[in-house]
């Protein structure tokens, strides 16, 4: 059975007859054909009368215009095709050889100028223009649009196409009047902007999908960190209760030496474990016998230092903050004792409240230090006469011990 069509190796393509076999080769550098007893297909659009020569081309129009009625002329444009190439040398040698070489020139296509100046007024080159002309066969001005569209990516898309001299004949179609010009303008500005539309969508749909993906990911991150940092304080605080054990336990070692030591100072036996007696009574027994002297000012300082710190264990640095604006007070009075300024504090402060007012313990110990409560208990005052730098400079002894030490009043 002849041959119906040509088919390339490279890329699949069907084509009819050995010319289009040289152009497409020309255009894709292809060179792989061979023979093929399947004919081109010619599905007409019963809509608008173009030529599709595929399945797929015939999908495209479809998706693009909506025309999905196609008529198959594929046996009645079927013809066997010969696979010999034309020589580039005269057949007969009485023709002259300026014959031979105007046979192979390859020149320009010619295409419907109208329908060309009407592509060139819409914008697009020249080359362009022609080469969607030359291609969809000179349909018309949409099926010149949609091979653009179709072959907009093609990297020889502005290149003019080159065809035989004797292959230069092209079928003119009537083209458009100035009106239905500016129709169809008009419709292929409004699809290209629709479709710029839909892009546009496309990509902020995209954008906002990336932003919570980005935002998840800070959530996720953020959580862990708090996660680990209260797995951090959690060992913190462990570390603190062991340590405040250790300490304990040297305490209660050091005070069973120490008892030891005096029962052995006294002359006395070593206390028996299995009689030891319960410590309460000999603790009172003890208080008894010997003399009771008075906490000294510094201690009860030391002590309410102390009680702030036990009623407030479990927020650090509000203790801190607490030391830190109570050192200031005292700084700033045996800096500047001469200064009322220093040494008159508003009670209703929401500053000092917050810092020290409100924490008990707070009051007590700038009371040690000589404040009183003066004006209807409106101001904390310390008189200049009562500015003792002794007291002060062992209030700010006792507070710098307290903020720099991390075990204090843990017992």
């Amino acid at each position: 059975m002849a041959g119906l069509s040509l088919k390339c190796g490279d890329c699949g393509a069907s084509l009819r007859s050995v010319q289009e076999a040289q152009d497409h080769a020309e255009l894709t550098s292809h060179s792989n054909f061979s023979e093929s007893t399947e004919a081109v297909l010619n599905l007409v659009c019963a809509t608008c009368d173009k030529p599709c020569r595929s399945k797929t081309e015939s999908d495209l129009h479809t998706k693009r215009t909506g025309h999905s009625e196609f008529t198959d002329k594929t046996a009645e444009a079927a013809e066997p095709i010969s696979l010999e190439v034309p020589k580039a040398t005269p057949m007969d040698a009485n023709e002259p050889a300026a014959d031979a070489s105007t046979s192979t020139e390859m020149v320009a296509p010619e295409v419907d100028k109208k329908i060309l100046e009407e592509l060139e007024a819409m914008g697009f080159p020249t080359a362009r223009a022609t080469r969607a002309l030359h291609y969809s066969g000179n349909a018309g001005l949409e099926a010149a649009v949609n091979w653009v569209v179709e072959h907009e990516n093609d990297p020889d898309i502005d290149e003019m196409p080159m065809v035989p001299v004797n292959s230069n004949a092209e079928a003119s179609k009537p083209s458009l009047t100035p009106e239905e010009v500016k129709q169809k303008a008009q419709e292929l500005r409004e699809r290209a902007r629709k479709k710029k539309e839909e892009e546009e969508k496309i990509v902020e749909r995209e954008r906002e999908k990336e932003r919570i993906r980005i935002g998840k990911e800070l959530l996720e991150a953020k959580r862990i960190e708090e996660e680990n940092e209260r797995k951090r304080l959690m060992a913190l605080r462990k570390a603190e209760k062991e340590e405040e054990k250790r300490a304990r336990e040297k305490i209660r070692q050091k005070l069973e030496e120490d008892k030891a030591e005096r029962r052995r100072k006294l002359g006395l036996p070593p206390e028996d474990p299995a009689t030891v007696k319960p410590s309460a009574p000999v603790v009172e027994e003890k208080k008894s016998m010997l003399p009771v002297r008075p906490a000294t000012k510094q201690e009860q300082m030391r002590e309410c230092l102390r009680s702030l710190k036990q009623n407030h264990k479990d927020d650090d640095a509000k203790v801190k903050r607490a030391f830190q604006t109570l050192l200031t007070y005292v700084g700033n009075v045996a800096k500047n004792p001469g200064e009322e300024k220093f040494r008159k504090i508003r009670l209703n402060n929401q500053t000092f409240q917050d810092r020290v007012g409100s924490l008990e313990g707070g009051i007590r110990f700038l009371e040690l230090c000589g404040f009183e409560k003066i004006e209807s208990d409106e101001f904390f005052f310390l008189a200049r006469d009562k500015v003792d730098m002794a007291v002060l400079n062992s209030a700010g002894s006792e507070l710098t011990s307290a903020i720099n030490n991390p075990f204090f009043g843990v017992l």
